[in-house]
């Protein structure tokens, strides 16, 4: 039996074609939804990319773990928790990743006979690399019961997609640099413009349309498609496709300027928590099936170890690969098969990254309760319509107060269930040590001589240039 577990870092469903995007940004992921499973309204319960890949790989949500913060230093896991990969391979699986998470903690190599650091010079890890690794691996180990998990990265900022790609998205004869455009003002001149300005800006000088940054989104996820083209075409070649378990996810959307959020994942709004999830298996799912209800990425792990049950591979121990005490996830197989159209009834959200909320999603409305809202303006509390409002531009919360205050009740006593008397580790984190990537726009400041209370009092990007100019004369 062979397993492919792909993370698609960053990518966000309702920017794929496969989802209902009016651009063909991913006509072969769309090929492989049609001969596989696609989940319509998959969710990302935490974000960003630590605590959402750590959920996929223990089957538990963060308060479950305790790691509901990315970027931080007070996090551990406990060698004692179980972990999909170390079940694989203490089972029999060959087992092997290529990804660089292990840079950001150590538990994401854990298990792993074989781990490949896709990481170069630069941060920004090409689709091709993560191939060039894979598929000589693949090749080597076609004949082995195996796992392998790839992590492509190119949905992430800075998008850098090769020329010929933006100019399928981006308008002809238009030009991102005229300076009679406006639009990208408020990103220039947010809070958070220092981190940017280094880790993307800098990178894509001078542009002043910001439809150009949400083009070179879209073409970054058309060369991704065409990356994964080019590994599902391997697998055929080297005689292992209609045997391999392929499941493709997102660890977390992307906002493009939705909620004053400039091409980053924060925030519990749909562009961030709405993720894509695919799966093909030839001959063991029904082709073309698109379930409808929710679910969300913790069920992969109960999922991949009934799919491990149902084949019985031979050399495979299958009493090591009973499901872990304590799941927060469910198998997805009765979706699979049809006899049920969800997971979940409601999806319990959660991010402290650049921000600290929680939330409820349900078919219907999206509760969010702000505790730290970092370097953005947001109201302690938001409700929202989705069956009205998919774009969650009215705020509900004043005018449905017992509604509020209902999914607020709701929101307490799930969070209290949950850490059955342990410390709130969201709150631990903000008393400690604060936000995490608040962090580091101080420690940029602080490197041209800004304090956070003065930019707070004026975030002003000619200001901060300024600082930077006269910090290195």
């Amino acid at each position: 039996m062979k397993i492919i577990l792909i993370s698609l870092d960053t990518l966000r469903a309702s920017r794929l074609s496969g989802y209902g995007y009016g651009k063909p940004t991913s006509p072969y992921l769309d090929r492989i939804a049609e001969q596989g499973v696609t989940f319509e309204k998959a969710y990302a319960a935490d974000i960003p990319t630590e605590v959402a890949h750590t959920g996929i790989f223990t089957g538990k949500i963060g308060l479950s773990t305790g790691i509901v913060s990315h970027g931080s230093g007070l996090t551990h896991l406990p060698k004692t928790t179980a972990w999909l990969p170390t079940m694989l391979r203490k089972a029999g699986f060959t087992t092997a990743a290529v990804d660089n998470l292990y840079q950001l903690k150590e538990w994401f190599a854990r298990g792993y006979r074989y781990y490949m650091n896709s990481s170069g010079e630069k941060r920004w890890i090409d689709g091709r690399t993560v191939n060039d690794l894979a598929m000589p691996w693949l090749k080597e180990h076609k004949d082995e019961n195996f796992f392998l998990f790839l992590h492509y990265w190119d949905t992430h900022t800075p998008y850098l997609p090769p020329e010929d790609y933006v100019s399928r998205f981006y308008e002809s004869g238009r030009d991102p640099y005229d300076s009679r455009h406006t639009s990208m003002e408020a990103a220039y001149n947010h809070l958070a413009y220092p981190f940017f300005k280094h880790h993307h800006y800098d990178l894509v000088e001078g542009v002043t349309d910001s439809a150009y940054y949400d083009a070179l989104y879209d073409a970054e996820i058309r060369y991704l498609d065409d990356r994964l083209q080019e590994l599902d075409e391997h697998l055929e070649q080297i005689g292992i496709r209609e045997e391999t378990l392929v499941i493709l996810f997102g660890d977390h959307g992307e906002s493009l300027t939705e909620h004053d959020i400039y091409w980053d994942h924060c925030g519990l709004y749909e562009p961030t928590v709405h993720v894509p999830i695919i799966m093909r298996w030839p001959g063991r799912m029904s082709a073309g099936r698109r379930v409808q209800g929710l679910v969300q990425q913790v069920d992969l792990l109960p999922t991949i170890l009934e799919a491990v049950r149902q084949e019985a591979p031979e050399g495979i121990d299958l009493s090591k690969l009973e499901d872990p005490a304590g799941l927060d996830g469910f198998s997805l197989w009765p979706t699979i098969q049809g006899t049920a159209d969800h997971t979940h009834e409601t999806i319990y959200l959660s991010e402290c990254a650049w921000q600290a909320s929680r939330g409820i999603r349900t078919e219907r409305y999206k509760y969010i309760h702000t505790y730290d809202s970092g370097p953005f303006t947001r109201p302690d509390c938001e409700l929202y319509d989705l069956e009205t409002d998919p774009e969650e531009t009215v705020n509900l919360a004043n005018e449905l107060p017992e509604l509020t205050a209902s999914f607020e009740r709701q929101l307490k006593e799930w969070v209290a269930a949950k850490l059955d008397g342990r410390e709130d580790p969201m709150q631990v984190q903000l008393q400690e040590a604060g936000l995490p990537f608040r962090r580091r726009i101080e420690e940029i400041l602080a490197s041209v001589g800004i304090t956070w209370e003065e930019w707070l009092a004026d975030p002003r990007r000619e200001r901060f240039d300024s600082a930077v100019r006269n910090n290195h004369s």
